[in-house]
């Protein structure tokens, strides 16, 4: 779990002090803003962003030259930003784009959370660089970022055609909510997947992508 020490305000949200490296990270949740879709499968990497501000104690607050929710941890000497882009899912790489190039974030240290349609509920996968899958917040965020080298951290939510009506459109099955059992199911993966970041945040990628791996 994430480390905390001391608080402080910051304008564009609170912060919060805890031990890492020094490099400046931003960890983002990809999903759709408005009410209607808050529970739905294709805001899970919201979910999972949501339950790090409150394990880190720090509120995301609205940030319009970041076209986002943002909020800052300050570590020794470095800060990790969040991100919650509050464009629709197929233009939120500019929110992710304009604060990397502010406060000029690598690209290696960005991690994106963001569902995943081609991994079981319940699991939840992390990877550095590779194509977008057909997922529009991540094929954005590449042509935005003029690079595929950030992280994802994938949160398993099944395909369709495993489900009870195969032939649903993806794009219908994305945008409804899961199940309650199903929801319970991401809800451990993002459990892990907390673990995870704490890894990836400290440095200890490998340790990170083995643990979230294992079965």
């Amino acid at each position: 779990m994430l480390k905390k020490s001391h608080a402080q305000d910051h304008p564009t949200g609170e912060h919060t002090e805890f031990t890492m490296s020094t490099q400046t990270k931003l960890i983002v949740g990809l999903g759709n803003p408005g009410s209607e879709y808050d529970n739905t499968r294709h805001n899970a990497g919201w979910w999972l962003l949501d339950r790090l501000s409150q394990q880190l104690n720090v509120t995301l607050s609205p940030e319009s030259k970041f076209h986002g929710l943002t909020a800052r941890a300050r570590i020794h000497g470095g800060d990790v930003w969040l991100l919650q882009p509050m464009q629709y899912m197929n233009r939120s790489g500019a929110a992710i784009a304009t604060l990397a190039h502010f406060y000029k974030i690598l690209p290696e240290n960005i991690i994106v959370l963001h569902d995943e349609l081609d991994l079981p509920i319940g699991s939840a996968k992390m990877k550095l660089g590779g194509s977008s899958g057909g997922h529009n917040g991540l094929k954005d965020t590449q042509a935005k970022l003029g690079t595929d080298k950030f992280w994802r951290l994938r949160i398993g939510i099944d395909h369709p055609r495993n489900s009870s009506i195969p032939l649903q459109p993806v794009a219908d099955y994305v945008l409804k909510p899961p199940k309650q059992a199903e929801r319970s199911e991401i809800d451990k993966a993002i459990d892990k997947a907390q673990d995870a970041i704490n890894e990836w945040l400290t440095g200890n990628t490998q340790k990170a992508i083995q643990n979230l791996h294992a079965k």
